[in-house]
């Protein structure tokens, strides 16, 4: 069972991504490695300048990159991508987090697979975005971030 104080690399998908706004901001100078990555299970949806991934079924897949920051700045940059997120640790799941911090399974291109932080989109926000929300089929996101976006 992974807890929420686990050092794992994050998997992310949006405006944290290398050359994004929000990694310039969040991440630039704190990784010890950056790689290319996906996950399965997860729906990405467009959102206003950046996008929302939320569970999804198994065959759905969500590209990004895996993060690992350096160990001195792990706390800081947990932190840091927390607060961006809009996720409360220890905020009970549909209580008013924009996002919640979860672990899941990164696949790297060679195969090999990494446990890694996601933020995926909170409820009611994620049910709303089921409903209303428009996916990006093939789960990738272009980068067309506002530069004060969440990531």
């Amino acid at each position: 069972m992974t807890t929420q104080a686990e050092r794992l690399p994050f998997f992310v998908y949006g405006t944290l991504r290398p050359g994004e706004a929000n990694y310039g901001r969040t991440l630039r100078g704190r990784t010890a490695a950056e790689e290319t990555a996906r996950i399965t299970g997860a729906l990405l949806y467009e959102g206003p300048g950046y996008p929302y991934a939320t569970a999804g079924p198994a065959d759905a897949v969500v590209h990004g990159t895996l993060i690992h920051p350096r160990p001195a700045d792990y706390e800081a940059v947990r932190s840091a991508l927390d607060l961006l997120e809009g996720y409360t640790p220890g905020t009970p799941v549909g209580a008013g987090n924009l996002y919640e911090r979860v672990a899941t399974e990164a696949v790297r291109p060679d195969g090999r697979t990494a446990r890694a932080w996601v933020y995926l989109a909170g409820e009611p926000l994620a049910t709303r975005l089921r409903t209303t929300g428009t996916p990006l089929a093939d789960g990738r996101w272009t980068g067309r971030a506002a530069p004060q976006s969440p990531g």
